[in-house]
């Protein structure tokens, strides 16, 4: 068994979903990724994916092996590249997109980074709330917040965030804290017009199950920067991710509520197309990029509010 190869297709299987996407983007035979997640599971002793005709789910030893799986690909593609000194020979341009309050925040202080150890490399950063067609719009690499449709396009994991309901001191003390969903109700309301949903609020954690609600909006916004500024002023509850508010709530300025209700992870993923993954440029950024997201530092939000995968 080549372990490296095998280590690679469970990585690739796991991002794409189904053993099925991973051999259509991979143009690998499906027999051929199923023989080799075998394998590597009888090496192991243990499974690593709990399989159906339905649905296919990591096992514990599977959610903890695919970081590792990860963490080996990473440090042998860079590796590989210094060796190579790919640093001084790419060169062109590379487009990429993210939600606005992200990239200012990840994105530009990264790309600042990578263009520094790539000095022939040129980039254009799109920053936009809403899902960008890739090849409609030239963008080689897009990093997107939550589930993936079923597509065609390639999807590499960086981290996972919550959504937070958060409101500002002064508020709660003026109008009580509200103990469960249904008590939002009686309560005034930031709405993020980006989220899905609107005014309909989906909680999800696993001991307290589903519960939905309609809120009542006293302010509507189309920014997170302006939920967030609204609730800060204290004129309601707002739910936003938890990186959007993660200085807010750090500073006091917003204090989280309902924190039980609410435990539900929100992948984070860089995407793009399997032509665009045999561009060197492509490759590198992803790589690059993916180690440090998962290392980027949540620490004083990462129990409750964000965790970024390592």
């Amino acid at each position: 068994m080549d372990r490296l190869r095998a280590m690679a297709a469970f990585v690739a299987v796991t991002e794409a979903g189904s053993l099925s996407a991973a051999a259509r983007a991979l143009g690998e035979p499906l027999t051929n990724l199923s023989r080799m997640i075998s394998q590597l599971e009888a090496h192991l002793g243990c499974t690593l994916l709990h399989r159906s005709t339905r649905q296919m789910v990591l096992t514990p030893a599977g959610s903890e092996y695919l970081d590792t799986c990860r963490s080996v690909l990473d440090t042998v593609a860079m590796a590989e590249r210094r060796i190579a000194g790919q640093a001084d020979e790419l060169s062109g341009d590379l487009a990429l997109t993210a939600p606005v309050l992200f990239g200012r925040m990840f994105m530009v202080p990264l790309l600042a980074r990578f263009l520094a150890d790539y000095p022939r490399i040129n980039a254009r950063l799109l920053l936009v709330d809403r899902v960008v067609d890739l090849l409609e719009e030239g963008i080689d690499i897009a990093l997107r917040i939550g589930e993936l449709p079923d597509s065609a396009l390639l999807a590499t994991r960086v981290g996972s965030l919550r959504l937070v309901t958060c409101a500002a001191p002064a508020y709660l003390e003026r109008c009580g804290t509200p103990s469960a969903p249904a008590a939002l109700t009686q309560h005034d309301c930031v709405t993020f017009a980006n989220l899905p949903g609107g005014t309909r609020w989906i909680f999800r954690s696993r001991r307290n199950g589903r519960k939905a609600v309609r809120v009542r909006s006293r302010l509507s916004v189309n920014t997170a920067d302006a939920a967030v500024a609204a609730a800060t002023a204290g004129i309601g509850i707002t739910r936003v991710l938890s990186y959007q508010a993660e200085d807010a709530l750090r500073e006091g300025r917003l204090l989280p509520i309902l924190d039980r209700f609410e435990d539900t992870e929100i992948p984070v993923q860089l995407v793009y197309s399997p032509t665009s993954s045999s561009n060197a440029r492509v490759r590198s950024f992803v790589t690059f990029a993916a180690e440090k997201l998962r290392l980027l530092p949540h620490a004083s939000l990462r129990k409750k509010h964000a965790r970024l995968v390592r």
